[in-house]
């Protein structure tokens, strides 16, 4: 397993106990954007990034189009993109959401990429990992919040990791967090004017490439438990909503095909060891 250094291991503790002093009444949206903002700083500093700026603002214009339809709190957001063949994706609280190249590669349409984003932003939305940090009481926060915003506890090749005695605390989040997000992400991209269809469209083609590539997917599916019932849940929640609205949102664009050519055509991802 490969660990984090020590200087982030010490940093993290030190930028996580002003917000943990007040777990015990609340985390506040300004300390709860102070905590993401540290913790994206880390994790820019120790993952490969995808540095090309029409990549990026592709990703950006999609990200905020989503969040138009759905931040009631007036987040600061930010889109990047992992230079990682490993397929993951995460969430950092306050509006920070990481994409790994792998995941985006293997989108065939714009809403399948939109569905994902929508879902790692309603784990911000709903503070998920803010619930979690806020249940965590006398456990090892520093190492929980890390585990639970980037898998890491789970060592994937392209994710910082982190040594935490082989205990994964808060590695994942609960069936209830998945299923919220994945209910805001249909209703996220309705309004956002683009096809749920997307959201278990994607999930399908993880299923799919776990079958025949595991290892892969072992972090995306470490830290999101993906099941056949998710898919059906999602297709219900897409049954909610009138047949003859959804049929006209935006499934693809030609924007989106030429993001994802253009991302596919970089040089390979740098290897990383496990």
């Amino acid at each position: 397993m490969q660990t984090l250094p020590s200087t982030w291991r010490a940093s993290r503790g030190i930028a996580t106990l002003g917000v943990i002093a007040a777990a015990a009444c609340g985390i506040s949206q300004q300390q709860e954007v102070e905590l993401g903002a540290n913790t994206a700083a880390q994790v820019n500093a120790e993952l490969p990034l995808v540095r090309d700026a029409a990549l990026n603002n592709y990703m950006t214009s999609l990200g905020n189009q989503l969040v138009a339809a759905t931040d009631s709190r007036g987040l600061s957001w930010h889109f990047t993109i992992v230079d990682s063949r490993e397929i993951n994706a995460f969430a950092v609280p306050g509006g920070w959401v990481y994409v790994n190249r792998g995941l985006i590669e293997r989108a065939t349409t714009m809403s399948e990429l939109a569905g994902v984003l929508g879902h790692e932003i309603a784990h911000i939305t709903r503070r998920h990992s803010v619930q979690q940090i806020q249940q965590a009481q006398g456990a090892n926060v520093g190492v929980a919040l890390l585990c639970t915003l980037t898998s890491a506890c789970q060592s994937g090749a392209g994710q910082a990791a982190i040594n935490v005695g082989g205990s994964a605390l808060f590695a994942k989040f609960s069936r209830s967090d998945e299923a919220e997000a994945d209910a805001d992400a249909v209703a996220t991209t309705i309004r956002a004017g683009i096809s749920p269809e997307g959201v278990p469209s994607m999930f399908q083609i993880l299923l799919d490439e776990r079958k025949s590539n595991p290892d892969r997917l072992s972090a995306f599916f470490a830290s999101h438990p993906l099941e056949e019932e998710r898919i059906e849940m999602t297709r219900a929640e897409i049954a909610r909503h009138p047949a003859s609205q959804v049929q006209r949102l935006t499934r693809d664009t030609p924007a989106f095909q030429s993001f994802r050519r253009r991302l596919m055509s970089l040089p390979p991802s740098p290897k990383t060891t496990r």
